[in-house]
């Protein structure tokens, strides 16, 4: 009987509380008209306290201060280049969020191949601010996450919503950091396959997947793989919804990885700076960074507003290439194609000029040139290759390497490639089956 009276009385001062300004309530207020949900929410009171269920204001003082731009950055450095990560962090520090400048990054790490930093290890939400020291990540943690799958492409949507909702922006980069080898996700020669490659949980993004957390998180300016080989036409028209540009490589990339201190200081710098200019910025702040430390390495920046026209030239000139050249032809030319790491991933530019110094037939040069124009004037908007080493030592060159390679096997074919949305929507895959078939 004594706590059904402390519940009424509790809930007889919450009532005013809440109608305070609510001249009728207070005059016809009825405790015999208490009802069943009345004494819940009183259950909860008790249970939660009064002020738990108060919440603040629509006035101007509570509103998130929108800024110009928020950089987020999902870096999965539960692998081997944990300490890569870590120094990522670190540069990133070397200039520090702004009053225009947001900087977030979600960090996941594991003991067994860093020690530094307290070798803390689980996934932690830092506010990046600037400091002093080089080696120490100082940023205040706004959250921790025991036990976080970071190959789950889940909690890149979660991550992505969480500071778009928090850190809101007039315009936003999200760049997501680790291992990655293109659409490719089966392939067990590699340590890396697919992308954010998580050692702890062994799981990995798939190219579906990672289309599957940008449409969940929304509209972005600008995205970024800090992570090889992930500038494929394969990749690029999977996340091309809601993104205006993206950044890629379309070879391995240096354990370096991006230029965080350079091209964050140019946006703080500049925070009005447009995402098409802010993406050169980023990928010429990368290609300076390994001319400087002799490391070869191809970076470039794609339009996603380019790839229907992209699709439909590629479309056409395939259609006419099977119908007007030999297979022994496509052969041939495929294999002086420039390729990378992975043998079957090959730059689509030079693979069309090869074809074409292969023909006489009008039809074929025609359509060739036409997509060529449109990948240099119209889809890939900017192009770094750097090839320092590349006399000295003999290295592959990355001269004709022109912003964006594509699935090109000598050999097989393989039917992972068939869930892809280029695949479904363009005739690709059917090129591909027609040159290799006997």
């Amino acid at each position: 009987m004594r706590k059904t009276i402390i519940k009424i009385a509790v809930l007889s001062v919450t009532f005013l509380f809440f109608h305070a300004s609510n001249t009728g309530a207070r005059e016809n207020f009825n405790l015999n008209s208490i009802t069943a949900n009345n004494l819940k929410f009183s259950d909860e009171l008790n249970r939660n306290g009064i002020f738990d269920r108060i919440k603040p204001g629509n006035n101007d003082s509570n509103k998130k201060t929108e800024k110009e731009w928020t950089i987020m950055v999902f870096m999965n450095a539960k692998n081997n280049m944990e300490k890569n990560g870590l120094k990522d962090v670190n540069e990133m520090e070397m200039v520090g969020s702004s009053d225009k400048v947001n900087i977030v990054v979600e960090l996941g790490r594991m003991k067994k191949y860093s020690i530094s930093n307290g070798n803390w290890k689980e996934a932690r939400r830092y506010y990046i601010e600037k400091d002093t020291k080089p080696n120490t990540i100082t940023s205040p943690v706004i959250k921790k996450f025991l036990n976080a799958n970071m190959g789950n492409w889940r909690r890149l949507a979660s991550f992505g919503k969480w500071v778009k909702k928090n850190y809101p922006a007039k315009r936003y980069m999200l760049i997501v950091w680790g291992h990655g080898s293109g659409w490719e996700k089966n392939d067990k020669s590699l340590a890396g396959k697919g992308l954010s490659h998580d050692y702890d949980t062994g799981k990995h993004f798939t190219t579906p997947e990672l289309g599957k957390a940008l449409e969940r998180i929304g509209k972005l300016d600008i995205y970024g793989s800090d992570a090889c080989l992930m500038q494929m036409a394969s990749v690029v028209y999977e996340i091309k919804d809601n993104i205006a540009y993206i950044i890629g490589s379309e070879d391995t990339e240096h354990t370096d990885g991006y230029a965080y201190n350079a091209f964050l200081s140019s946006l703080v710098a500049n925070p009005s700076i447009t995402p098409a200019e802010f993406s050169k910025v980023i990928v010429d702040a990368a290609s300076d960074h390994y001319v400087l430390t002799e490391n070869d390495s191809t970076q470039s920046v794609v339009r996603t507003s380019s790839l229907a026209n992209f699709r439909a030239l590629v479309n056409d000139f395939t259609y006419t290439v099977t119908r007007n050249i030999s297979k022994e032809t496509v052969k041939s030319a495929l294999s002086k194609t420039q390729d990378f790491f992975m043998p079957d991933n090959k730059d689509l530019y030079h693979f069309i000029s090869l074809l074409i110094e292969k023909t006489d037939n009008e039809a074929v040069k025609e359509k060739g040139k036409a997509l060529m124009r449109h990948i240099k004037k119209s889809l890939v908007i900017h192009n770094r290759d750097v090839n320092t080493l590349e006399s000295f030592w003999q290295l592959p060159s990355y001269s004709n390497a022109c912003g964006i390679a594509v699935y090109l096997p000598d050999k097989s074919y393989d039917r992972d490639y068939d869930e892809l949305k280029w695949a479904k929507d363009s005739n690709w895959d059917e090129f591909i089956q027609w040159y290799l078939a006997k």
